[in-house]
């Protein structure tokens, strides 16, 4: 089960948090809720819709304790998109001076995939295992965009990317192998999951360029076509 892929690994090291006060929320609820150290970063939305850097060191499938500068209450709704873990929402649960843990709302589905990609993270960190991917990703700190297919465009919000592709929580389903283009970027659909769609660009992007407003739509609010 879930609950035996706990690491040796402390937890998180380059969080902005004081370490009592992260390790307070980490110890708090670890063994009840089978949480495993992981170390990955990411931006989250609150209530009144302002972003946020945050990093996670501690995660299971039912929650999360994120470290960061914003401090929300307990209760709030929360929205955050997490490297090599992709969009997760819940409400804050506990709060602390520096962190806060969230306890997480998804399907069952989507918590046995939470399971899965937690366990490789987790293995990742106390190993030093390599990532399977080519390149690096990120949260871009901007993540609205937009899908443009067949004539049509559809709003969208990027979940993380690299220099080589990207993955895109969208609503609609385009075939494998459809031709998009994400804000400037031309590429073709080479993957879905439950919240959108992996795409790999016709052409590698430089870091410098993959980092600007290539990745936002001709826009501010895309059309959507019916």
């Amino acid at each position: 089960m879930f609950q035996n892929h706990h690491c040796a690994t402390s937890a998180i090291g380059m969080a902005p948090s004081p370490a009592n006060d992260h390790m307070a929320l980490h110890a708090a609820a670890e063994p009840h809720h089978g949480r495993v150290s992981i170390s990955v970063n990411g931006r989250f939305m609150r209530a009144d819709q302002s972003e946020h850097a945050c990093s996670v060191g501690s995660m299971s499938p039912t929650d999360a304790v994120l470290s960061c500068t914003a401090r929300p209450g307990k209760g709030e709704r929360i929205i955050a998109y997490l490297d090599h873990v992709g969009r997760i929402e819940g409400e804050v649960i506990e709060a602390g001076a520096r962190s806060f843990v969230i306890s997480i709302n998804a399907t069952e589905r989507k918590r046995d995939r939470l399971a899965a990609q937690l366990t490789w993270l987790a293995n990742k960190l106390a190993f030093g295992l390599p990532d399977e991917r080519r390149h690096d990703r990120m949260v871009p700190g901007n993540p609205a965009s937009e899908i443009r297919l067949d004539g049509g465009s559809y709003s969208c919000r990027i979940i993380d990317r690299s220099v080589s592709g990207a993955a895109v929580e969208i609503d609609i389903r385009p075939a494998f192998g459809a031709a998009v283009s994400l804000g400037a970027m031309r590429g073709r659909v080479i993957r879905h999951f439950q919240d959108g769609i992996a795409i790999e660009f016709l052409e590698t992007q430089p870091d410098d360029i993959a980092g600007r407003s290539h990745w936002r739509g001709s826009s501010s609010k895309a059309r959507t076509r019916t």
